[in-house]
C-alpha cells in the first residue's frame, strides 16, 4: 500500500518542478539575451566566490582572470540562474530519491532516473558554456536539455493526475481509426518541434537573429540571395575561439535565420493541419479543448516571434520568445499523454470483450 501523502509530495514537486524548470529556461534565455553567460568565468562560483558581492570584494579573486573584468550586474544575471537551476537539481534529486522508495509503484524508477540523468547533463552542459566560451553546439544543447527536462516533468505532472485514466473514455469503435491518425498526427508535430527548437536555439547560440530585421521577408527578399548554408550548420570549430557577439559572416548567419522561419511554417503546417483534424471529428471531442489549447499556443507564438522582429528584437518580447515555445510544448504534449490516454482506454475496452 502505497501513502497517499508521499503521492502527493511527489505530484506537488513534480509541478513545482514545472513551475522552476520554465524560470531556469527563461532566465537562461535573459542570461544570454543581456551577454551574461560567461560574465562569471569560472563554475559553479563566480570569481571563486558564491555571489557578486564577494567577488567585488576580493581584488585577488578578479586578479585570477585578467583578461575578463568582473561586470556586477551581469554577474548576477548568470548567478540567479545558477541558484535557479541548482534549486531545481535539487527537487529533482527528490523526486528520484521518492520514486526509488516507493518502489516505482507511483513514478517508474527508470523514469525516475533518467530525468535525473537528464539534469546532470544540463548541469554539466552549463558548465561547458562557460568554460568553452559559448560554444553554439553546447549552447544549443543546453536549450534542448532544458526543454527535455521541462517535458519529462509536465510529463509526469500528468500522469500523476488523480483520476486521468479513469476520465478516458473509450471512443466509439468507429472512431479508432480517427484516433489512431490523431495520435500519429500529434507525435509528428512533437518530432517537428524538437526539429524547430533545435533551430531556434542554433539562431540563437550564433546571434543570428539579428540577420533579418524585417518581415515577412528577410533583407528585402522572399528568398534572402545571399545565404551560406554550408558554413551556417558547422557543427563544432576551434575550442578556444570566443563566441560571444558571434563569428560568423552575414551570409551564414542569414541562412540560420531564414531556415528559422521556414521551421516555423513547418510546424505551423503540421500543429495547425493536426489540430484542425481533431477539431473536426467528433467522435475526439474529449481532445478537443487540448487541440485549441496547442493551437492558442501556437499563435502566441508566432505572434511574439513577429513582433520581436518588427520591434527591433526588444529584450523582454525576446526572452518570451523561448518562454512561448515552452508553452507551445507544454500544449503538445498535454494533446499527445490526452491521446494516448484515450488510446490505451480503448485497447483496454476491446480486450475485455
Amino acid at each position: 500500500m502505497i501513502p497517499a501523502s508521499l503521492e502527493r509530495w511527489i505530484r506537488g514537486l513534480s509541478l513545482a518542478g514545472v513551475l522552476l524548470c520554465f524560470a531556469v529556461i527563461l532566465l537562461g534565455a535573459y542570461t544570454r539575451l543581456t551577454n551574461s553567460g560567461i560574465s562569471c568565468p569560472d563554475w559553479p562560483e563566480c570569481y571563486g566566490h558564491l555571489t557578486p558581492i564577494g567577488a567585488a570584494d576580493s581584488a585577488r579573486a578578479q586578479a585570477r582572470y585578467p583578461g575578463r573584468p568582473l561586470d556586477v550586474d551581469d554577474a548576477w544575471h548568470e548567478m540567479i540562474h545558477r541558484y535557479v537551476a541548482g534549486t531545481l537539481g535539487v527537487l529533482i534529486l527528490l523526486i528520484t530519491a521518492l520514486a526509488i522508495a516507493s518502489r516505482g509503484r507511483i513514478v517508474g524508477r527508470v523514469y525516475a532516473l533518467v530525468l535525473f540523468a537528464t539534469v546532470v547533463v544540463q548541469a554539466v552542459l552549463g558548465m561547458l558554456t562557460v568554460t568553452w566560451l559559448l560554444k553554439p553546439p553546447i549552447v544549443t544543447l543546453h536549450l534542448l536539455f532544458g526543454m527535455t527536462t521541462l517535458g519529462l516533468l509536465w510529463w509526469m505532472w500528468l500522469t500523476l493526475q488523480r483520476g486521468a485514466n479513469a476520465s478516458s473514455r473509450p471512443p466509439p469503435a468507429p472512431a479508432a481509426a480517427a484516433l489512431k491518425l490523431a495520435y500519429r498526427l500529434s507525435l509528428v508535430g512533437l518530432a517537428v518541434l524538437a526539429v524547430q527548437f533545435f533551430l531556434g536555439a542554433w539562431t540563437s547560440a550564433n546571434y543570428a537573429q539579428y540577420a533579418c530585421p524585417d518581415f515577412p521577408t528577410c533583407q528585402g527578399h522572399w528568398w534572402p540571395p545571399h545565404m551560406d548554408f554550408r558554413d551556417a550548420f558547422v557543427l563544432w570549430r576551434s575550442l578556444w575561439v570566443n563566441f560571444q557577439g558571434g563569428i560568423l559572416p552575414n551570409a551564414a548567419r542569414v541562412a540560420i535565420h531564414f531556415t528559422h522561419r521556414l521551421g516555423a511554417l513547418a510546424v505551423t503546417g503540421v500543429l495547425g493541419g493536426a489540430c484542425g483534424y481533431i477539431i473536426s471529428r467528433r467522435s475526439l471531442a474529449a481532445a478537443r479543448p487540448y487541440a485549441y489549447a496547442v493551437l492558442a499556443a501556437l499563435v502566441l507564438q508566432l505572434a511574439i516571434g513577429i513582433t520581436m522582429v518588427l520591434e527591433s528584437f526588444p529584450l523582454m518580447i525576446t526572452t518570451a520568445h523561448t518562454g512561448g515555445a515552452a508553452l507551445l510544448l507544454i500544449a503538445l504534449l498535454a494533446l499527445v499523454h490526452k491521446l494516448r490516454s484515450l488510446r490505451r482506454a480503448g485497447l483496454q475496452t476491446s480486450a475485455a470483450r
